[in-house]
């Protein structure tokens, strides 16, 4: 049983990740920037003065322009670090335009690595997500992980509509607090 839920996300992640990198270039550009507009608007309501935010892999939403308006908005802008397997991730300032290199899995991070403690608000990106707000990754449970440690941070699942899909959640997955999407209208 425990085999065919696994063999079910596998073939759900692949499902999702085909979809998503069939997206019009065009499209992903508008759809980008609305849930951009999103993600700066729930900020002006809430004025936290730290957010962890992702770097766009695989056909992600792209936000790097709502990132730039946060960073001069004064907002402190955190990327996500994997500092060993199966552990929570550890955060690192970021500053837009700095000098950027790879990391072991190919993800960027900034050249200087200047860590802080966990942002108050996160930026997660969705491989997928369900009606409960769960989210479906690429299965190293790293945000989980990070989600667990208290104090818990907001969290804003990005993700595209079309990646809103069925599937059950496993007893240490945590939800998240809104998915945001090209449809949505967050605040």
């Amino acid at each position: 049983m425990a085999d065919e839920k696994q063999a079910a996300k596998t073939a759900l992640r692949k499902a999702l990740r085909t979809a998503r990198g069939g997206l019009d270039p065009a499209i992903k550009v508008q759809w980008d920037a609305h849930i951009g507009a999103q993600v700066v608007a729930w900020w002006r309501l809430r004025q936290v003065s730290v957010i962890g935010v992702y770097w766009p892999l695989a056909g992600e939403p792209d936000l790097r322009a709502a990132y730039a308006e946060l960073h001069q908005a004064g907002v402190r802008l955190a990327l996500p670090v994997v500092m060993e397997r199966d552990a929570p991730l550890t955060f690192t300032e970021w500053t837009p335009g700095e000098a950027m290199l790879p990391d072991e899995a190919g993800v960027q991070v900034p050249a200087q690595l200047r860590f802080i403690e966990r942002p108050p608000a996160l930026l997660i990106p969705c491989l997928g997500f369900n009606a409960d707000g769960y989210r479906l990754g690429y299965g190293g449970g790293y945000y989980d992980r990070t989600l667990e440690q208290p104090p818990r941070p907001h969290t804003l699942g990005i993700a595209y509509s079309k990646q809103e899909a069925q599937f059950s959640h496993a007893p240490h997955d945590v939800p998240l607090d809104v998915i945001v999407t090209e449809t949505t209208h967050v605040t």
